[in-house]
């Protein structure tokens, strides 16, 4: 199904142009990125300039991951298919707490929350990325978990996802997921959202869409719709509000971070962030301050592999999706596994047949599809030449699951706006 017959899709004020497919090298930058970690790669990207106490304080406080084993690296891309798992936490950090009002400075303060959870499944050849976001409201089962001191947490039978960092750190989040999906996650990163602000400063700002206003009193926003380029605190701003932006829930918010990732990838693509050594030095200095990783992941000829493997994915078989929810019957600010939904998802992955979207972009109706305006222009008319006979690889079509409309999500090649509200 086209980007132009998706169910719910609405005329906005944006608009682009056929989309390219990324240079290889950039390919990879822009997956974490919209994951909220491309300086990740870019922190160990600059190994490559020989700036040697980068790599070793990126390596600091790796965490292990409970029973996630990660084959040893070798040379070449990635063999089969993998998962990596992406957190972003509400760290009170001193620098940034003041921009959390009473998460850190009231009765909530204490502690550090899973907000963002996010899975990156890269497939077997033909390589394709889906990026699986994580409701922080999900309740579900969450699995005994190792903490710092030794001890070992209880295992419980409905919590929601985002207190599993409070239990057991990165580690327990990973393994949460990896016993709901029953998908192995050997490789693992977090963030927080001070870390966000820099990461955004350090490319000059993110250019997002805004289909209509946005004004949320909780985070401080009250923005006309249009263009609007954010940095420092009203890039945490847009990424934090849940009022402003479709039906005010978590599931809104999802899809409206999954734009602000998306855009920051292509600014990074598009401005040859990554051929510019000064910037990229700067995106590495802040992912050494920002991100914590796991002990999988601090070995730079890993991520060489997981580059290597991303080499020439298009944008349309990169796709975001929601993992699908239904509403928890005992509480409607929750929401509960769509199990059925799921598991045809990670049946398609694990056939790694080619996904296609059959819901809208989001279950909370926080994004909207741009419009296109600029059509590419038609091919030279030419004098017909004989065909040769098409083969057989040319005509079988390719192995493709529809997904439950259920799953929200895009791929990388729709451009999304917010869906802003102003009540």
């Amino acid at each position: 199904m086209s980007p132009s017959t998706r169910p719910g899709r609405r005329e906005t004020i944006a608009r682009h142009g056929q989309l390219r497919s990324p240079h290889p090298v950039s390919q990879f930058f822009k997956l974490l990125a919209v994951g909220l970690a491309v300086v990740l790669v870019a922190g160990v990207g600059i190994i490559g300039y020989n700036v040697a106490t980068l790599a070793t304080d990126y390596a600091d406080g790796a965490v292990a991951l409970e029973g996630q084993d990660a084959a040893p690296p070798d040379i070449g891309a990635i063999e089969g298919g993998t998962n990596v798992f992406l957190a972003g936490t509400d760290a009170c950090e001193p620098a940034y707490e003041q921009y959390f009002g009473a998460r850190c400075t009231g009765a909530d303060a204490g502690g550090e929350l899973n907000d963002v959870n996010l899975m990156v499944h890269i497939s077997d050849n033909p390589r394709r990325v889906t990026v699986i976001s994580f409701p922080r409201d999900l309740m579900l089962p969450i699995p005994s978990c190792e903490q710092e001191d030794g001890s070992s947490t209880s295992a419980m039978s409905k919590q929601p996802l985002n207190s599993t960092f409070t239990y057991g750190g990165l580690s327990c989040t990973v393994k949460t997921i990896s016993t709901l999906t029953g998908e192995s996650i050997p490789y693992a990163a977090k963030v927080t959202w001070g870390g966000v602000i820099e990461i955004t400063n350090a490319v000059g700002g993110v250019d997002v869409c805004i289909a209509n206003g946005i004004k949320d009193r909780y985070t401080g926003i009250d923005w006309p719709a249009g263009p609007r380029n954010i940095q420092g605190l009203e890039a945490l701003q847009f990424l934090r509000t849940r009022h402003g932006v479709g039906d005010g829930g978590d599931l809104g918010r999802i899809s409206n971070q999954q734009q602000y990732m998306s855009r920051l990838a292509r600014k990074v693509v598009s401005e040859d962030v990554l051929s510019d050594p000064a910037t990229l030095y700067k995106l590495a200095t802040v992912a050494v301050d920002n991100i914590t990783p796991s002990q999988s992941l601090t070995n730079p000829l890993k991520l060489v592999q997981l580059a290597l493997a991303l080499k020439g994915v298009p944008f349309e078989d990169i796709v975001f999706v929601q993992y699908p929810t239904n509403a928890d019957p005992s509480d409607p600010n929750k929401v509960v596994p769509n199990y059925p939904a799921a598991e045809a998802l990670f049946t398609a992955l694990e056939a790694n047949q080619q996904l296609v979207l059959t819901g809208t972009t989001s279950q909370g109706d926080g994004t909207i599809v741009a419009s296109p305006t600029e059509t590419p222009a038609p091919a030279e008319t030419t004098a017909p030449e004989e065909t040769p006979a098409p083969t057989e690889s040319a005509t079988t079509a390719p192995d493709v699951a529809e997904l439950p409309s259920a799953i929200a999500g895009q791929t990388a090649a729709e451009e999304t706006c917010s869906n802003g509200n102003v009540r």
